[in-house]
C-alpha cells in the first residue's frame, strides 16, 4: 500500500480485524516503512514503525518512530529514511536511540558530582571546596547539559564570561578544573574526548615577585571596609600566611587566651600543623568578627551567615577593593591577593626583623634544615621568634598606616 495521504486517512479510522490484537501496513515506495495498528488498554493505537534486519543478521528488529496523529507523514519518512540507512550500514537506529537516550541523563551536574566526591577523600578541605566552587558555581551553566554536548566553544564563551565577572585568572583556575574534570570522565568512558584543550587561557601567568611598597600597603588597608573582606586583607597583611586559610579560619583554631591561631593538617598546604601568633593589630579585626551577634554557633569566622563554609567571592570583592583604591586617588599597579605573603616575607627580611629560618617557620615553609624530624623540634623553638617577628611587623604596619616612618620598629621587642 502506498502510505499517501488518502490511505493514511482511511488506517486512521481503520478497525483492527476481528480475532487480531495487531495489524502492520508497509509502504510501497519505502520498504521497511509502515504503520502499526494495536489494541491498547484504551483503544487502538497508530504509529509509524521501520522494520529493518541489520546486515549480516537474520533477526528483524521493528522500532517506532512516533504517533500516527502526531508525526506528519513527511518527518516520518524522512527519519525511516535515515534509520533504514543506518541498519543498511550495520548501525543498529534503535540501540543507538536507546545509547543516546542514557547519555542524555549523564548531565554535566551528575558527572561533576561523581568526580567531586571521587576527589573528596584525597584533597584537602581548602582544595576541595575551589573545585567544587569551580564546578557548582563558575561551570553552573552547565550542569543541566549532557556532558556529551558540551563543546569547545561552548567552553570558550563561558571562560569569556567568567573572565569578565571573575578576573581572568580566576577564569583559568576554572579552566583547569573543567579539564581535570573531562579528562577524568574520558579515564571513565564517560566522554571520548576533551574539548577543554585548545580553548585560550584569560591570561598568561607568569612566575610573580611582585612585592608591595609601603605607600601600596598603606593604599590597599585604608581601602579595607569593616566587612568580611576588608578583615581578611589586613590579616593577610599582618600574618603573611595563605588566603584559603585565613578565609576558612574557624572558632575552634583561636585561642583567645594565647593569641594564638592554630591552623590544623588538613587545611595547610604541606599538611603540617601550623601555629601563627596574633599580634594585637590582627586579633583586632579577629575579636571584631568573632563578636558579630547572631554568629555565635557559626564555626567559620567569615563567609556567609547562612552557610557552612568559609569566605567566598574572592573576585568580586577584590574587584570593588581596587576600584576604592582608584577612588581614592591611589596608584597601585596591578596586584594579586598572594603578593601580600610575599610582601611580609622579603619586608621583614630587609627590615631585619627575622632571619630567613624564622621567616620560613612563620610562612610555614618546611626546606633544608627544617625538613624531617629535626622540623618537629624546630617549629616549637621558633615560637618565640614568630611572635617577635610579626608583632615588630604589625608595629611596621601601624606606623606606615599612622603617617610615621615604619622603620624604627625594628627595634621593638615583645617576649612570647
Amino acid at each position: 500500500m502506498k502510505l499517501n495521504h488518502a490511505n493514511l486517512a482511511r488506517l486512521r479510522s481503520k478497525p483492527l480485524p476481528e480475532g487480531k490484537t495487531e495489524e502492520r501496513v508497509f509502504d510501497d515506495d519505502l520498504q521497511g516503512f509502515g504503520v502499526r495498528i494495536r489494541a491498547g488498554a484504551h483503544g487502538t493505537i497508530r504509529t509509524w514503525i521501520i522494520q529493518y534486519r541489520i546486515r549480516g543478521k537474520h533477526q528483524q528488529t521493528t522500532a517506532t518512530l512516533g504517533p500516527l496523529d502526531k508525526l506528519s507523514p513527511g518527518v516520518a519518512r524522512e527519519r525511516a529514511k535515515q534509520d533504514l540507512a543506518q541498519a543498511q550500514l550495520g548501525v543498529d537506529p534503535q540501540a543507538k536511540k536507546n545509547e543516546n537516550r542514557v547519555r542524555s541523563k549523564e548531565t554535566f551536574g551528575v558527572v561533576a558530582d561523581h568526580y567531586l566526591e571521587y576527589k573528596r577523600k584525597g584533597l584537602r578541605v581548602s582544595s576541595y571546596e575551589q573545585i567544587e566552587t569551580h564546578l557548582t558555581d563558575h561551570w553552573k551553566a552547565f550542569r543541566s547539559r549532557p556532558i556529551h554536548e558540551i563543546t569547545r566553544r561552548d567552553i570558550a564563551l563561558e571562560l569569556g564570561k567568567i573572565g569578565e565577572e571573575r578576573g581572568p585568572y580566576a577564569a583559568n583556575r576554572a579552566r583547569g578544573t573543567l579539564s581535570a574534570l573531562f579528562s577524568w570522565s574520558m579515564s571513565e568512558a564517560i566522554v571520548e574526548a576533551n574539548p577543554v584543550i585548545g580553548t585560550n587561557r584569560q591570561t598568561d601567568e607568569k612566575s610573580r615577585d611582585r612585592v608591595l611598597t609601603d605607600a601600596e600597603l598603606v593604599a590597599i588597608w585604608k581601602a579595607c571596609k569593616d566587612d568580611d573582606y576588608g578583615r581578611i586583607v589586613q590579616l593577610l597583611i599582618l600574618t603573611g600566611q595563605r588566603r584559603d586559610e585565613v578565609g576558612a579560619i574557624a572558632r575552634s583554631e583561636i585561642d583567645l587566651d594565647a593569641r594564638k591561631w592554630t591552623i590544623p593538617a588538613l587545611r595547610t598546604k604541606n599538611g603540617l600543623v601550623h601555629e601563627v601568633p596574633l599580634s594585637d593589630p590582627a586579633f583586632k579585626p579577629l575579636k571584631q568578627a568573632l563578636a558579630r551577634e547572631g554568629r555565635e554557633d557559626r564555626e567559620h569566622i567569615f563567609g556567609e551567615a547562612n552557610s557552612g563554609a568559609g569566605f567566598s567571592g574572592w573576585s568580586k570583592a577584590k574587584a570593588a577593593l581596587d576600584e576604592r583604591i582608584k577612588e581614592a586617588g591611589k596608584k597601585v599597579p596591578p596586584w594579586r591577593v598572594h603578593d601580600l605573603r610575599r610582601t611580609l616575607a622579603t619586608r621583614i627580611a630587609d627590615l631585619e626583623i627575622a632571619l630567613p629560618h624564622e621567616i620560613e617557620a612563620v610562612l610555614n615553609h618546611i626546606s633544608g634544615h627544617k625538613a624531617g624530624v629535626a622540623g618537629v623540634y624546630n617549629r616549637a623553638l621558633y615560637s618565640t621568634q614568630k611572635r617577635q617577628a610579626l608583632d615588630k611587623w604589625a608595629a611596621h604596619i601601624e606606623a606606615i598606616v599612622a603617617g610615621k616612618r615604619g622603620s624604627n620598629v625594628t627595634t621593638l621587642r615583645r617576649e612570647a
